[in-house]
């Protein structure tokens, strides 16, 4: 049996207070939070809505789902990017496809990761029908040093004029 140091935080509890920060930094860029449970996981919800001239007036929701859980594994990650997607596709406001677009960031936040959800994080964007777009992300916290993040960062196919605004508060909420 290993002894942990008593200055140490066991990683769940650094995955806790990271999904707390989280929540502050949402709170503190205007965006409506609320809760939402998938499977036994509470989800921390945050949501907003742009619309920009350069967007040619086009509204850009943008959905930020957060939850620890015990461990990231690519079936995990993309049922939770699945279930975040649809929920954000039925809670968007407007009419589908009429000068609105959904961006969705699902985050599950664990002391443990594998490298095939990292990399699958990293791979692309989703896709659900032509109106939701899905950057997922990983946030491992016993990564030495700060918390390691990985989601896509490149341009995707649909949504394109979307993806610096969307990278920007990615950054902001997952530093």
């Amino acid at each position: 049996m290993t002894q942990q140091p008593m200055s140490s935080v066991p990683s769940a509890d650094k995955a806790t207070a990271y999904l707390e920060e989280v929540r502050g930094r949402l709170r503190a860029d205007g965006c409506s939070l609320t809760k939402a449970t998938w499977g036994d996981h509470q989800v921390v919800l945050g949501s907003r809505s742009d619309r920009k001239l350069r967007w040619m007036a086009t509204k850009a929701e943008l959905f930020v789902f957060a939850a620890v859980v015990p461990e990231v594994d690519v079936r995990a990650l993309a049922e939770f990017t699945g279930w975040a997607m649809a929920f954000a596709r039925s809670a968007r406001g407007g009419v589908i496809g009429a000068r609105n677009a959904v961006s969705v960031l699902p985050a599950l936040i664990s002391g443990s990761v594998q490298p095939e959800a990292v990399d699958w994080a990293a791979a692309d964007a989703r896709l659900l029908g032509a109106t939701v777009i899905g950057r997922p992300v990983t946030v491992e916290t016993a990564f030495k040093g700060s918390p390691r993040v990985t989601l896509h960062r490149g341009r995707s196919m649909y949504g394109g004029m979307f993806t610096g605004h969307v990278l920007e508060k990615a950054a902001r909420y997952f530093p």
